[in-house]
């Protein structure tokens, strides 16, 4: 069992990285800063907590490494007025320090369990703004929009338009973009008019949208 020192190292690890590639918004750093994140991760990988792996999770999925997280909620430029839509809720931890900047959260994921876990994990912190829907997210919520600001962890093949009658005028979606097999760009798309503008902000490799939701799990 490692001690809070050490979790305190970690996260110090992790600022020094982000200063290095320019992330420093005060208040994003205060929203990792208080948002525990061991409370969402497995005990057996808790040395790992703020490491830039990614980390398996229930349902066979696994958890986005810190410092992929903090740069797309960086390209977000959440708001305090923001409403958010996140597709991919997984461990619910990046939907929790999205509810530190934003209005409203909404987090869909296609597994039961890892949506009834978010839930919990809310509720333990106190977090009442972050909600949790288990749905098919792959065309996003059509029903709830608006949203100013949506962030997809699964890839898409092409640019997702589907998601533009979704997004408020000026708003933010950032989504991988690019082949199910290999890597994928992680594009910022800025809503103008009935288009989106684009600016790809780094290389990853994330698993396919898949579609419909999960029958067992």
């Amino acid at each position: 069992m490692n001690s809070p020192f050490d979790d305190r190292e970690g996260f110090a690890a992790f600022l020094l990285r982000l200063r290095g590639r320019g992330i420093v918004p005060k208040d994003l750093i205060a929203a990792f800063e208080v948002t525990p994140r061991r409370a969402f991760i497995q005990p057996q990988w808790h040395d790992l907590a703020w490491s830039e792996r990614m980390l398996p999770i229930e349902c066979g999925e696994t958890m986005e490494g810190a410092d992929l997280q903090a740069a797309v909620i960086a390209a977000l430029g959440i708001e305090p007025g923001s409403r958010v839509l996140e597709i991919g809720t997984g461990s619910g931890y990046t939907a929790a320090v999205m509810s530190r900047l934003a209005a409203r959260v909404v987090t869909v994921d296609r597994f039961k369990t890892l949506s009834e876990q978010a839930t919990q994990r809310f509720e333990a912190l106190g977090i009442a703004n972050a909600f949790v829907r288990q749905a098919d997210g792959s065309n996003g919520l059509p029903g709830e929009g608006p949203f100013d600001r949506i962030v997809v962890w699964a890839a898409f093949e092409s640019l997702p338009r589907p998601f533009v009658d979704q997004l408020s005028s000026g708003g933010v979606m950032v989504a991988p973009i690019g082949p199910a097999e290999g890597e994928q760009l992680m594009a910022k798309l800025t809503k103008l008019g009935s288009r989106f503008e684009r600016e790809d902000i780094g290389v990853v490799r994330l698993q396919p949208m898949a579609q419909g939701i999960a029958a067992a799990i």
